[in-house]
């Protein structure tokens, strides 16, 4: 097979699985997507804000005041994913479901504050708010950061 036939076949492939795509859903229902505008004025006014990548990640640079808590990802990163494979310690999050949340991790190609989101969503948050540009986005902004 010669090497344009099977680059053919490769994008032929990888486009006919949605599995393969790179960004995240642009909607959850049941929650408010954010802008990073938007975030910010609800950081400043109290809203608690959840970085959701690795300890790692966060380690080397986090949204001023963001608590982490990760969300260990095992699920294929499809929008109907099976939150059952994944990890994520919901008891960190405020006890009143109904009190607004922000999560992020590294913006649109990052499925881990999707999920999150989801997560919270389906156990009875109702203030859940996800800022999808995520941390890249906030320091491109020029945001605090630590």
């Amino acid at each position: 097979m010669n090497r344009t036939t099977l680059a053919a076949a490769t994008a032929a492939f990888l486009i006919s699985f949605p599995a393969f795509a790179i960004d995240n859903p642009s909607t959850i229902s049941g929650a408010t997507i954010v802008s990073l505008d938007q975030a910010k004025s609800m950081i400043e006014s109290g809203v608690p804000v959840f970085d959701v990548r690795s300890k790692n990640e966060y380690a080397e640079g986090h949204v001023v005041g963001a608590v982490n808590v990760p969300y260990k990802e095992r699920s294929p990163k499809v929008a109907d994913f099976d939150g059952s494979k994944d990890k994520f310690d919901l008891s960190q999050l405020p006890a009143d479901k109904g009190a607004k949340v922000i999560f992020y991790c590294n913006g649109i190609d990052c499925w881990k504050s999707y999920k999150a989101s989801v997560t919270a969503v389906d156990a009875g948050y109702t203030g859940v708010n996800w800022m999808r540009e995520g941390y890249p986005g906030w320091k491109a902004k020029g945001y605090p950061v630590k």
